[in-house]
Protein backbone atom coordinates (compact mmCIF):
# COMPACT_ATOMS: atom_id res chain seq x y z
CA UNK A 1 0.00 0.00 0.00
CA UNK A 2 1.02 3.37 -1.09
CA UNK A 3 0.41 6.88 0.93
CA UNK A 4 0.56 9.77 -1.62
CA UNK A 5 1.00 13.62 -1.68
CA UNK A 6 -0.06 16.13 -3.92
CA UNK A 7 3.66 17.34 -4.04
CA UNK A 8 4.99 13.86 -4.90
CA UNK A 9 6.22 12.33 -1.60
CA UNK A 10 4.92 8.95 -1.74
CA UNK A 11 5.63 6.47 1.20
CA UNK A 12 5.85 2.52 1.10
CA UNK A 13 4.27 1.04 4.26
CA UNK A 14 5.99 -2.11 2.94
CA UNK A 15 8.87 -0.91 3.97
CA UNK A 16 10.68 -1.63 7.31
CA UNK A 17 9.77 1.12 9.82
CA UNK A 18 7.77 2.95 7.98
CA UNK A 19 4.20 1.89 8.91
CA UNK A 20 4.87 2.81 12.66
CA UNK A 21 6.14 6.72 11.62
CA UNK A 22 4.68 7.85 8.38
CA UNK A 23 2.36 9.80 10.00
CA UNK A 24 4.89 11.41 12.85
CA UNK A 25 7.52 12.03 9.37
CA UNK A 26 3.86 13.75 7.53
CA UNK A 27 3.77 15.99 10.29
CA UNK A 28 7.23 17.20 11.18
CA UNK A 29 7.34 17.55 7.14
CA UNK A 30 4.17 19.96 6.83
CA UNK A 31 5.36 21.77 10.19
CA UNK A 32 8.97 22.07 9.25
CA UNK A 33 7.43 23.71 5.67
CA UNK A 34 4.83 25.76 7.87
CA UNK A 35 7.74 27.32 10.08
CA UNK A 36 9.79 28.03 7.12
CA UNK A 37 6.95 30.29 4.53
CA UNK A 38 5.88 31.83 8.34
CA UNK A 39 9.08 33.02 8.80
CA UNK A 40 10.21 34.28 5.35
CA UNK A 41 6.57 35.61 4.81
CA UNK A 42 7.37 37.71 7.83
CA UNK A 43 10.30 38.84 7.08
CA UNK A 44 12.64 37.27 9.39
CA UNK A 45 15.03 35.64 7.20
CA UNK A 46 17.50 36.46 9.71
CA UNK A 47 16.77 34.25 12.36
CA UNK A 48 16.45 30.99 9.86
CA UNK A 49 20.11 32.13 8.69
CA UNK A 50 21.44 28.73 11.16
CA UNK A 51 18.34 27.38 11.42
CA UNK A 52 17.60 26.65 7.66
CA UNK A 53 20.50 24.00 7.03
CA UNK A 54 20.42 22.30 10.13
CA UNK A 55 16.50 22.09 10.45
CA UNK A 56 16.74 20.55 7.10
CA UNK A 57 19.46 17.85 8.19
CA UNK A 58 17.77 17.55 10.87
CA UNK A 59 14.07 16.46 9.21
CA UNK A 60 16.26 14.29 6.43
CA UNK A 61 17.95 12.15 9.13
CA UNK A 62 14.50 11.14 10.88
CA UNK A 63 13.33 10.53 7.65
CA UNK A 64 16.22 8.53 6.54
CA UNK A 65 16.15 6.20 9.72
CA UNK A 66 12.29 6.15 10.05
CA UNK A 67 10.26 6.45 5.96
CA UNK A 68 13.41 5.46 4.15
CA UNK A 69 10.93 6.32 0.68
CA UNK A 70 9.83 9.74 2.04
CA UNK A 71 13.47 10.65 2.84
CA UNK A 72 14.71 10.74 -1.13
CA UNK A 73 11.32 12.25 -1.81
CA UNK A 74 12.93 15.16 0.72
CA UNK A 75 16.04 15.31 -0.57
CA UNK A 76 14.87 16.22 -4.50
CA UNK A 77 12.31 18.80 -3.16
CA UNK A 78 15.41 20.38 -0.89
CA UNK A 79 17.12 20.33 -4.29
CA UNK A 80 14.69 22.00 -5.83
CA UNK A 81 13.67 24.92 -3.51
CA UNK A 82 16.64 25.17 -1.54
CA UNK A 83 18.53 27.35 -3.44
CA UNK A 84 15.70 29.59 -3.65
CA UNK A 85 14.74 29.54 -0.13
CA UNK A 86 18.66 30.36 0.35
CA UNK A 87 18.48 33.95 -1.77
CA UNK A 88 15.30 34.94 0.39
CA UNK A 89 17.30 34.47 3.59
CA UNK A 90 19.90 36.42 1.97
CA UNK A 91 18.08 39.26 0.89
CA UNK A 92 15.86 39.61 4.17
CA UNK A 93 19.04 39.51 6.07
CA UNK A 94 20.82 41.96 3.76
CA UNK A 95 24.12 40.28 3.08
CA UNK A 96 25.82 36.80 1.82
CA UNK A 97 25.24 34.41 4.84
CA UNK A 98 27.76 31.42 5.38
CA UNK A 99 28.08 28.69 2.73
CA UNK A 100 27.11 28.13 -0.53
CA UNK A 101 23.65 28.55 -1.72
CA UNK A 102 22.89 24.90 -2.52
CA UNK A 103 24.90 23.71 1.04
CA UNK A 104 21.33 22.32 2.32
CA UNK A 105 20.04 20.08 -0.36
CA UNK A 106 23.82 18.76 0.01
CA UNK A 107 24.18 18.07 3.74
CA UNK A 108 20.39 16.34 3.18
CA UNK A 109 21.55 14.18 0.83
CA UNK A 110 24.67 13.81 2.42
CA UNK A 111 22.76 11.30 5.05
CA UNK A 112 23.15 8.78 2.23
CA UNK A 113 26.71 8.39 3.33
CA UNK A 114 25.60 6.33 6.01
CA UNK A 115 24.30 3.47 3.48
CA UNK A 116 27.88 3.80 1.61
CA UNK A 117 29.92 3.55 4.91
CA UNK A 118 27.49 0.80 6.30
CA UNK A 119 26.69 -1.44 3.29
CA UNK A 120 30.39 -0.41 0.57
CA UNK A 121 31.84 -4.51 1.22
CA UNK A 122 28.21 -5.90 0.61
CA UNK A 123 27.52 -4.03 -1.85
CA UNK A 124 31.19 -4.95 -3.68
CA UNK A 125 29.43 -8.25 -4.16
CA UNK A 126 26.66 -6.86 -5.66
CA UNK A 127 28.10 -4.79 -8.39
CA UNK A 128 29.12 -1.49 -6.34
CA UNK A 129 32.31 -1.58 -7.19
CA UNK A 130 32.21 1.29 -9.73
CA UNK A 131 30.43 3.74 -6.95
CA UNK A 132 32.80 2.94 -4.45
CA UNK A 133 35.80 3.53 -6.69
CA UNK A 134 34.31 7.22 -7.92
CA UNK A 135 33.30 7.71 -4.09
CA UNK A 136 37.04 6.43 -3.12
CA UNK A 137 38.63 8.54 -5.34
CA UNK A 138 36.50 12.02 -4.23
CA UNK A 139 38.32 11.42 -0.96
CA UNK A 140 41.75 11.24 -2.39
CA UNK A 141 41.24 14.62 -3.57
CA UNK A 142 39.73 15.70 -0.55
CA UNK A 143 42.96 14.45 1.00
CA UNK A 144 45.31 16.18 -1.73
CA UNK A 145 43.42 19.60 -0.95
CA UNK A 146 44.56 18.99 2.96
CA UNK A 147 48.23 18.47 2.34
CA UNK A 148 48.11 21.46 -0.17
CA UNK A 149 46.35 23.83 2.83
CA UNK A 150 43.42 23.31 2.14
CA UNK A 151 41.31 23.88 5.46
CA UNK A 152 38.92 26.10 5.27
CA UNK A 153 35.05 26.14 5.35
CA UNK A 154 34.52 26.60 1.89
CA UNK A 155 37.17 23.50 1.03
CA UNK A 156 35.31 21.75 3.13
CA UNK A 157 31.61 22.47 1.56
CA UNK A 158 32.91 21.90 -1.64
CA UNK A 159 33.70 17.92 -0.89
CA UNK A 160 30.26 18.14 0.47
CA UNK A 161 29.63 19.09 -2.93
CA UNK A 162 31.50 16.15 -4.36
CA UNK A 163 30.42 13.54 -2.11
CA UNK A 164 27.09 13.51 -1.23
CA UNK A 165 25.90 13.08 -5.39
CA UNK A 166 27.68 9.94 -5.30
CA UNK A 167 26.35 8.67 -1.93
CA UNK A 168 22.92 9.57 -2.85
CA UNK A 169 23.71 7.38 -5.81
CA UNK A 170 25.06 4.39 -3.79
CA UNK A 171 22.04 4.62 -1.46
CA UNK A 172 19.37 3.96 -4.26
CA UNK A 173 21.13 1.23 -5.74
CA UNK A 174 22.02 -0.40 -3.05
CA UNK A 175 18.10 -0.29 -2.44
CA UNK A 176 17.52 -2.00 -5.32
CA UNK A 177 14.85 -3.91 -3.75
CA UNK A 178 12.51 -1.11 -2.98
CA UNK A 179 13.10 0.10 -6.56
CA UNK A 180 8.99 0.39 -8.02
CA UNK A 181 8.77 2.53 -4.34
CA UNK A 182 11.12 4.37 -5.25
CA UNK A 183 10.15 5.02 -8.80
CA UNK A 184 7.19 6.35 -8.01
CA UNK A 185 7.70 8.61 -5.32
CA UNK A 186 11.16 10.14 -7.82
CA UNK A 187 8.60 10.34 -10.74
CA UNK A 188 6.05 11.95 -8.84
CA UNK A 189 8.55 14.47 -7.22
CA UNK A 190 9.50 15.36 -10.55
CA UNK A 191 6.29 15.94 -12.51
CA UNK A 192 5.15 17.98 -9.14
CA UNK A 193 8.97 19.84 -9.29
CA UNK A 194 8.76 20.75 -12.92
CA UNK A 195 5.66 22.44 -12.51
CA UNK A 196 6.58 24.31 -9.46
CA UNK A 197 9.91 25.22 -10.57
CA UNK A 198 8.63 26.09 -14.42
CA UNK A 199 6.19 28.19 -13.21
CA UNK A 200 8.71 29.82 -10.99
CA UNK A 201 11.19 30.03 -13.99
CA UNK A 202 8.68 32.23 -15.69
CA UNK A 203 7.65 34.65 -13.00
CA UNK A 204 11.34 35.42 -12.59
CA UNK A 205 11.50 36.32 -16.10
CA UNK A 206 8.37 38.67 -15.94
CA UNK A 207 8.85 40.22 -12.62
CA UNK A 208 12.81 39.70 -11.85
CA UNK A 209 12.30 39.75 -7.59
CA UNK A 210 14.14 41.88 -5.51
CA UNK A 211 15.61 38.59 -3.96
CA UNK A 212 16.93 37.44 -7.41
CA UNK A 213 18.27 40.96 -8.33
CA UNK A 214 20.02 41.01 -4.46
CA UNK A 215 21.35 37.16 -5.59
CA UNK A 216 22.93 38.75 -8.42
CA UNK A 217 24.43 41.74 -7.43
CA UNK A 218 26.52 39.17 -5.08
CA UNK A 219 27.72 36.99 -7.53
CA UNK A 220 28.90 39.84 -10.37
CA UNK A 221 27.88 37.16 -13.18
CA UNK A 222 27.01 38.52 -16.36
CA UNK A 223 26.48 35.48 -18.22
CA UNK A 224 22.73 35.74 -16.36
CA UNK A 225 21.27 38.62 -18.50
CA UNK A 226 20.35 41.84 -17.08
CA UNK A 227 18.32 41.79 -13.52
CA UNK A 228 14.90 43.16 -14.92
CA UNK A 229 11.76 41.88 -15.84
CA UNK A 230 12.17 39.99 -19.49
CA UNK A 231 15.73 41.09 -19.59
CA UNK A 232 17.02 38.52 -16.88
CA UNK A 233 18.35 35.30 -18.13
CA UNK A 234 16.41 32.48 -16.46
CA UNK A 235 17.66 30.63 -13.71
CA UNK A 236 14.62 29.62 -11.32
CA UNK A 237 15.15 28.17 -8.18
CA UNK A 238 18.32 27.17 -8.61
CA UNK A 239 22.15 29.07 -8.61
CA UNK A 240 22.57 29.06 -12.73
CA UNK A 241 20.43 28.64 -15.85
CA UNK A 242 22.42 25.79 -15.98
CA UNK A 243 21.43 23.90 -13.23
CA UNK A 244 18.03 24.78 -13.25
CA UNK A 245 18.22 23.64 -17.41
CA UNK A 246 19.81 20.42 -16.53
CA UNK A 247 17.02 19.66 -13.16
CA UNK A 248 14.19 20.93 -15.68
CA UNK A 249 16.09 18.62 -18.70
CA UNK A 250 15.16 15.81 -16.06
CA UNK A 251 11.64 16.65 -15.12
CA UNK A 252 10.99 17.36 -18.92
CA UNK A 253 12.16 13.56 -19.86
CA UNK A 254 10.40 12.01 -16.88
CA UNK A 255 7.06 13.76 -18.10
CA UNK A 256 7.33 11.37 -21.71
CA UNK A 257 6.64 8.18 -19.50
CA UNK A 258 4.06 10.02 -16.64
CA UNK A 259 0.55 8.67 -16.01
CA UNK A 260 -0.41 12.21 -13.58
CA UNK A 261 -2.69 14.14 -14.89
CA UNK A 262 -1.02 17.45 -14.11
CA UNK A 263 2.04 16.21 -16.61
CA UNK A 264 0.59 18.31 -19.53
CA UNK A 265 0.22 21.34 -17.76
CA UNK A 266 4.13 21.05 -16.08
CA UNK A 267 5.16 20.31 -19.62
CA UNK A 268 3.84 23.64 -20.82
CA UNK A 269 5.54 25.88 -18.31
CA UNK A 270 8.30 23.49 -17.97
CA UNK A 271 9.49 23.84 -21.55
CA UNK A 272 8.74 27.36 -21.56
CA UNK A 273 10.91 28.08 -18.56
CA UNK A 274 13.50 25.40 -19.79
CA UNK A 275 13.76 27.77 -23.05
CA UNK A 276 14.08 31.39 -21.05
CA UNK A 277 17.20 29.50 -19.13
CA UNK A 278 18.85 29.68 -22.66
CA UNK A 279 21.35 27.15 -21.12
CA UNK A 280 22.65 25.45 -24.53
CA UNK A 281 24.43 22.71 -22.67
CA UNK A 282 20.89 22.00 -21.25
CA UNK A 283 19.10 21.74 -24.84
CA UNK A 284 21.62 19.64 -26.10
CA UNK A 285 21.35 17.45 -22.76
CA UNK A 286 17.51 17.14 -23.74
CA UNK A 287 17.89 16.41 -27.30
CA UNK A 288 20.78 13.49 -26.29
CA UNK A 289 18.23 12.23 -23.59
CA UNK A 290 15.09 12.56 -25.94
CA UNK A 291 17.14 10.40 -28.63
CA UNK A 292 18.42 7.32 -26.08
CA UNK A 293 14.88 7.41 -24.56
CA UNK A 294 12.84 6.37 -27.47
CA UNK A 295 14.76 2.73 -28.75
CA UNK A 296 14.68 1.26 -25.26
CA UNK A 297 10.86 1.78 -25.10
CA UNK A 298 8.43 -1.38 -26.24
CA UNK A 299 6.96 -0.34 -29.61
CA UNK A 300 3.60 0.59 -27.78
CA UNK A 301 5.42 3.14 -25.06
CA UNK A 302 7.30 4.14 -28.43
CA UNK A 303 4.11 4.99 -30.40
CA UNK A 304 2.72 6.84 -26.69
CA UNK A 305 5.67 8.53 -27.19
CA UNK A 306 5.52 10.21 -29.83
CA UNK A 307 2.07 11.25 -29.40
CA UNK A 308 3.12 12.47 -26.03
CA UNK A 309 5.56 14.78 -28.04
CA UNK A 310 2.76 15.90 -30.57
CA UNK A 311 0.60 16.84 -27.60
CA UNK A 312 3.40 18.68 -25.41
CA UNK A 313 4.60 20.29 -29.02
CA UNK A 314 0.73 22.16 -29.65
CA UNK A 315 1.13 23.45 -25.70
CA UNK A 316 4.53 24.59 -26.03
CA UNK A 317 4.98 26.22 -29.29
CA UNK A 318 1.90 28.36 -29.33
CA UNK A 319 3.78 30.07 -25.82
CA UNK A 320 7.50 30.35 -27.65
CA UNK A 321 6.02 32.27 -30.53
CA UNK A 322 4.27 34.86 -28.30
CA UNK A 323 5.97 38.27 -27.02
CA UNK A 324 7.78 38.64 -24.78
CA UNK A 325 9.60 35.04 -25.06
CA UNK A 326 9.74 34.98 -28.56
CA UNK A 327 12.60 37.18 -29.30
CA UNK A 328 15.32 36.35 -26.45
CA UNK A 329 14.74 32.25 -27.30
CA UNK A 330 14.94 32.93 -31.06
CA UNK A 331 18.02 35.02 -30.62
CA UNK A 332 19.59 32.11 -28.37
CA UNK A 333 18.43 29.50 -31.14
CA UNK A 334 20.08 31.27 -34.18
CA UNK A 335 23.67 31.09 -31.87
CA UNK A 336 23.33 27.92 -32.29
CA UNK A 337 23.42 27.43 -36.06
CA UNK A 338 26.26 30.26 -36.37
CA UNK A 339 29.30 29.02 -34.03
CA UNK A 340 31.78 31.52 -35.76
CA UNK A 341 29.71 34.21 -34.15
CA UNK A 342 29.46 32.75 -30.64
CA UNK A 343 31.87 34.85 -28.12
CA UNK A 344 31.04 32.16 -25.34
CA UNK A 345 32.10 29.44 -27.46
CA UNK A 346 35.26 30.90 -28.86
CA UNK A 347 35.98 32.13 -25.09
CA UNK A 348 35.41 28.42 -23.84
CA UNK A 349 37.63 27.13 -26.94
CA UNK A 350 40.63 29.31 -25.90
CA UNK A 351 40.47 28.49 -22.26
CA UNK A 352 40.45 24.57 -23.12
CA UNK A 353 43.56 25.11 -25.45
CA UNK A 354 45.22 27.09 -22.22
CA UNK A 355 44.62 24.59 -20.13
CA UNK A 356 44.65 21.32 -21.37
CA UNK A 357 48.95 21.42 -21.17
CA UNK A 358 48.65 22.39 -17.73
CA UNK A 359 45.94 19.63 -16.97
CA UNK A 360 47.69 16.62 -18.66
CA UNK A 361 50.71 16.95 -16.13
CA UNK A 362 49.01 16.98 -13.19
CA UNK A 363 49.90 13.37 -11.64
CA UNK A 364 48.56 14.03 -7.99
CA UNK A 365 45.84 16.78 -8.78
CA UNK A 366 46.06 19.82 -5.85
CA UNK A 367 42.62 18.67 -4.34
CA UNK A 368 38.78 19.41 -4.72
CA UNK A 369 37.85 22.69 -6.50
CA UNK A 370 41.32 23.10 -8.52
CA UNK A 371 40.57 24.65 -12.21
CA UNK A 372 44.49 25.22 -12.90
CA UNK A 373 45.69 28.34 -14.01
CA UNK A 374 43.71 31.28 -14.52
CA UNK A 375 42.48 31.07 -18.40
CA UNK A 376 38.86 32.21 -20.19
CA UNK A 377 37.97 28.66 -18.79
CA UNK A 378 35.14 29.20 -15.82
CA UNK A 379 35.63 26.50 -13.24
CA UNK A 380 32.01 25.17 -14.10
CA UNK A 381 32.82 24.80 -17.85
CA UNK A 382 33.81 21.45 -18.09
CA UNK A 383 33.77 18.28 -16.17
CA UNK A 384 37.23 16.88 -17.46
CA UNK A 385 40.04 19.68 -16.92
CA UNK A 386 38.75 20.53 -13.53
CA UNK A 387 38.36 16.61 -12.70
CA UNK A 388 42.45 16.37 -13.90
CA UNK A 389 43.14 19.46 -11.92
CA UNK A 390 41.60 18.44 -8.92
CA UNK A 391 41.59 14.68 -9.08
CA UNK A 392 45.31 14.42 -11.42
CA UNK A 393 45.70 11.47 -12.59
CA UNK A 394 45.71 8.85 -9.89
CA UNK A 395 42.50 10.16 -8.67
CA UNK A 396 40.66 11.10 -12.01
CA UNK A 397 40.91 7.38 -13.54
CA UNK A 398 39.23 5.57 -11.12
CA UNK A 399 36.81 8.32 -10.84
CA UNK A 400 36.26 8.71 -14.45
CA UNK A 401 36.73 4.51 -14.60
CA UNK A 402 33.79 4.06 -12.38
CA UNK A 403 31.59 6.74 -14.73
CA UNK A 404 32.03 5.01 -17.91
CA UNK A 405 31.44 1.30 -16.32
CA UNK A 406 28.14 2.95 -14.67
CA UNK A 407 26.97 4.01 -18.54
CA UNK A 408 27.79 0.89 -19.97
CA UNK A 409 25.83 -1.10 -17.37
CA UNK A 410 22.67 0.96 -17.65
CA UNK A 411 23.05 0.72 -21.33
CA UNK A 412 22.31 -2.79 -20.73
CA UNK A 413 18.76 -3.29 -20.12
CA UNK A 414 17.04 -5.35 -18.02
CA UNK A 415 13.09 -3.82 -18.35
CA UNK A 416 12.57 -5.34 -21.97
CA UNK A 417 11.70 -1.80 -22.56
CA UNK A 418 8.22 -2.48 -20.00
CA UNK A 419 9.35 0.40 -17.72
CA UNK A 420 9.10 4.00 -19.34
CA UNK A 421 10.88 5.61 -16.34
CA UNK A 422 13.84 3.07 -16.22
CA UNK A 423 14.37 4.24 -19.87
CA UNK A 424 14.20 8.19 -18.71
CA UNK A 425 15.98 7.26 -15.98
CA UNK A 426 18.54 6.30 -18.25
CA UNK A 427 18.13 8.95 -20.72
CA UNK A 428 18.53 11.46 -18.06
CA UNK A 429 22.07 10.24 -16.90
CA UNK A 430 23.20 10.11 -20.85
CA UNK A 431 21.95 13.59 -21.41
CA UNK A 432 23.57 15.18 -18.17
CA UNK A 433 26.82 13.09 -19.48
CA UNK A 434 26.41 14.49 -22.76
CA UNK A 435 27.18 18.19 -21.13
CA UNK A 436 30.35 16.86 -19.58
CA UNK A 437 32.50 19.09 -22.43
CA UNK A 438 30.34 22.31 -21.08
CA UNK A 439 29.32 21.87 -17.79
CA UNK A 440 31.09 20.49 -14.58
CA UNK A 441 28.25 17.46 -14.64
CA UNK A 442 30.01 16.10 -11.17
CA UNK A 443 29.25 18.01 -7.90
CA UNK A 444 26.54 20.04 -6.75
CA UNK A 445 22.96 20.29 -7.69
CA UNK A 446 23.64 18.65 -11.75
CA UNK A 447 25.97 15.83 -9.84
CA UNK A 448 23.22 14.98 -7.87
CA UNK A 449 20.78 14.71 -11.10
CA UNK A 450 23.63 12.90 -12.98
CA UNK A 451 24.11 10.41 -9.90
CA UNK A 452 21.00 10.15 -8.93
CA UNK A 453 19.57 9.02 -12.03
CA UNK A 454 22.90 6.83 -12.54
CA UNK A 455 21.84 5.08 -8.96
CA UNK A 456 18.09 4.84 -9.77
CA UNK A 457 18.98 2.96 -13.52
CA UNK A 458 21.61 0.71 -11.96
CA UNK A 459 18.69 -0.26 -9.46
CA UNK A 460 16.67 -1.17 -11.86
CA UNK A 461 18.79 -3.11 -13.70
CA UNK A 462 19.04 -5.06 -10.35
CA UNK A 463 15.35 -5.52 -10.15
CA UNK A 464 14.89 -6.82 -13.10
CA UNK A 465 17.61 -8.91 -12.75
CA UNK A 466 15.47 -10.88 -10.74
CA UNK A 467 11.55 -9.72 -11.21
CA UNK A 468 9.72 -9.68 -14.42
CA UNK A 469 9.26 -5.88 -15.54
CA UNK A 470 5.54 -4.58 -14.61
Amino acid sequence: MLQQSPLGFTASTALPKSPDYTKLAWLIIWAWILFLAVMLLAGSGRILVPIFPFGSLAVGLFLYFRVPVLYVGYTWWVCFLGELVRRIIDYQSGYVTPGRWGVSSMLVALISLITFVQHMPKSYRLGGLPLILSGVSVIYAFLVGLVFGNRDLKYMVGFIEWLAPVAFSFHLFFNWRDYLAYRQVIQRCFVWGTLVMGAYGIFQFCTAPEWDRFYLGQIFSTSFGKPLPFEIRVFGTQGSPQSFATIMMAGLLILFGAQEKVRFLSSGVGYLSFLLSMARTGWLGWVVGTITFFPFLKPRFQIQFVLTIVVMAGLVVPLVMTEPFSEVIQERLESITNPEEDVSLRDRSAGYNDALGFALMEITGKGLGSVGPKTSLGSADSSILPLLFSFGWFGAIPYAGGVIWILLQITQTKDQGKDPFSSAARAIALGTFAQSGLNNVFPSSIGLIFWGFLGISLAANKYYHYFRPR
